[in-house]
């Protein structure tokens, strides 16, 4: 019987695109696009960061650095943080979820995204018992350090654990440390396959059960 349910949030339970930050960067550099987009998220500096081992101003120095960025680290930020939108699927299911189950956030994600989804998104947030993101973690999915961290939050064995993430790899290390998993896809197909598993949906205020 599931107890835990743990979610992935990007692609999950918001959308994200990094491109977005990047076509409002490139106004301060004379790298193109895909340049860019390689000296930011495509060296060790990203991986570094959402594991904890750089300060948030380490990497915007870094970053800047790298992709020969002429603009001031606020605006910076104000860039690379702003990728996010909601998923309605996935965020008006976990209220129903909630009075049944602990929900747990499972997130690969650094700290200047955090600080900006857990506001974007406080109204969904809410309804977690705990917030698990790999800068906190010192190790991203699909590392088994980030699992081990992860479930002193679940309360439960973890074969009363259910994992959702969009990726393979991720919700097969999950299975490998003994949870429960879903591969996302945005179909509309999850509250079938959460069914299929037992998982019990309610319903939120001013809603009738079906």
């Amino acid at each position: 019987m599931i107890h835990t349910i743990y979610f992935d949030f990007g692609n999950v339970v918001a959308f994200f695109d990094h491109q977005r930050a990047v076509e409002k960067l490139a106004r301060f550099t004379d790298l193109n696009a895909t340049e860019l987009t390689l000296r930011i998220y495509g060296d060790v500096t990203e991986d570094d960061y959402e594991c904890g081992k750089l300060s948030s101003a380490e990497f915007i120095r870094e970053s800047k650095l790298n992709g020969r960025l002429d603009c001031s680290d606020q605006v910076f930020r104000d860039h690379f943080v702003d990728i996010f939108w909601a998923n309605p699927e996935v965020c008006s299911l976990i209220p129903k979820l909630k009075p049944h189950y602990r929900v747990v956030l499972a997130s690969n994600t650094n700290e200047m995204h955090f600080e900006k989804y857990t506001a974007q998104f406080a109204d969904t947030l809410q309804h977690f018992d705990h917030l698990v993101a790999s800068h906190h973690a010192r190790a991203r999915k699909p590392h088994p350090e980030f699992f081990t961290y992860a479930h002193q939050f679940a309360d439960t064995h973890p074969e009363a654990c259910l994992f959702i993430d969009d990726m393979p790899v991720n919700t097969e290390m999950a299975a490998h440390f003994g949870w429960n998993a879903i591969t996302y896809r945005p179909d509309g197909s999850l509250a079938d396959k959460l069914r299929a598993l037992g998982v019990t949906i309610g319903t939120t205020a001013g809603e009738r059960p079906v």
